[in-house]
């Protein structure tokens, strides 16, 4: 009996130490669920504490210093920019060769040299300046004996010696002389001898050497195509002229964008050569498309009196079309930000997001809003350079 109490003892002890270890069990996994959970909950405060980087959060006393204003219609003209260049006005250019066949002895203008009306430009030795002369002075003596036989004709026909019929026939062949005299004289102003020229060969007869190329007009010599012992022929440009008091400005308008220019309508001009907006008039518009680009040629007008504007500068023209209804915003509201226009859109009294927008070009300080925002939203309006700062700074912290 004894060792059966004894037996039943010992299993006793035993079922307490199991029951205990159970209990000691269930108490661990309860305190690794609660960590678990504090953990998790811990992630979570985290991770809804971590800030949005498009977000930016101002001070109270700051948000005066930031001017909202809500997203309206307003007429805007949409502005198209073209690329251009600048070109001598060709109403204002001049082609000049010599008038003669012959071998240039002499130039003497350069490129970009400024000239007069009547400047000589290049000498030219041709044997048909002599031959022009030659007939000139013929012409000359036919003249002065035509002109004496008319005077010997009219003493004659008061002493009753001749009849009035050989005062006509004389008279008849003075004034052919004097038409062929005009036109010897023509001829050699059209080779090249100016007019003193044949005055001298007139009273003197010595012919002139060499045949003259002169400008015929003022302006800058913008081309040269000719070089010392070259043979000219009669139509050879060898000097181009122009006058760049006005100069062109010519571009291509898109076939779809042709419709907002006008001829005369005033444009802007950028010139990046010499750092100036300029003003020009178009003169014209193409009544047809290029094939190959899809374009409408373009060409205006502008004052060069400072001579700055050079052919061949490139240039930016601005088009404004008819003003149309459109949802817009401020130039200085616009923050660029990796490669996009963004915006800022006020979310609560101190709170703004940068919001991405597409818009059009600026007309006026103003820009057309093509897509991301609707009528009404607020948005910053002043102070959205230094809001962006504030945002910067507060994603780098």
């Amino acid at each position: 009996m004894k060792t059966q109490a004894n037996t039943f003892t010992f299993s006793l002890t035993v079922s307490a130490i199991l029951a205990l270890s159970l209990a000691l069990s269930a108490c661990g996994d309860a305190k690794k669920d609660s960590s678990a959970s504090a953990a998790s909950g811990a992630s979570a405060a985290s991770g809804a504490s971590a800030a949005d980087p498009l977000d930016v959060t101002i001070k109270a006393d700051m948000a005066a210093n930031f001017k909202v204003a809500k997203v309206a219609r307003e007429p805007i003209a949409m502005v198209q920019e073209v690329s251009g260049r600048i070109e001598a006005n060709e109403r204002q250019v001049t082609r000049i060769g010599a008038g003669v066949t012959g071998r240039v002895t002499q130039v003497l203008a350069e490129v970009g040299d400024r000239v007069r009306p009547g400047q000589v430009l290049a000498h030219v030795a041709s044997p048909e300046l002599a031959t022009a002369q030659l007939s000139y002075l013929r012409a000359h003596a036919s003249t002065q004996l035509a002109e004496r036989a008319v005077e010997r004709a009219r003493q004659l026909i008061q002493a009753d010696v001749i009849g009035s019929a050989e005062l006509q026939r004389r008279e008849s062949e003075l004034s052919i002389a004097r038409a062929e005299l005009r036109a010897a004289g023509d001829q050699l102003t059209l080779v090249g001898i100016p007019r003193d020229a044949i005055a001298k060969l007139r009273d003197s007869g010595s012919l002139s050497p060499h045949a003259l190329v002169v400008a015929t007009q003022a302006g800058v010599v913008v081309e040269r195509k000719v070089s010392q012992g070259q043979v000219a022929q009669p139509g050879d440009p060898l000097f181009t002229v122009a006058d760049l008091g006005n100069v062109w400005v010519v571009g291509a308008l898109p076939e779809q964008a042709a419709r907002n220019a006008r001829i005369g309508q005033q444009i802007e001009i950028s010139v990046p050569a010499i750092g100036k907006q300029l003003s020009g008039r178009v003169i014209q518009i193409a009544d047809t498309v290029s094939p190959e680009t899809r374009t409408v040629p373009l060409r205006t007008q502008v004052d060069n009196a400072a001579h700055e504007l050079k052919p061949q500068m490139l240039a930016t023209m601005r088009i404004a079309g008819t003003p149309v209804e459109s949802l817009a915003v401020p130039t200085v509201a616009v923050v660029r930000d990796n490669d996009r226009d963004h915006v800022f859109v006020q979310t609560s009294p101190t709170r703004f997001r940068l919001t991405p927008v597409e818009l059009g070009a600026a007309s006026e300080g103003r820009r057309p809003v093509l897509k991301g925002l609707a009528e009404g939203t607020p948005i910053v309006v002043e102070g959205a350079f230094h809001l962006n700062n504030e945002r910067k700074r507060a994603e780098l912290e």
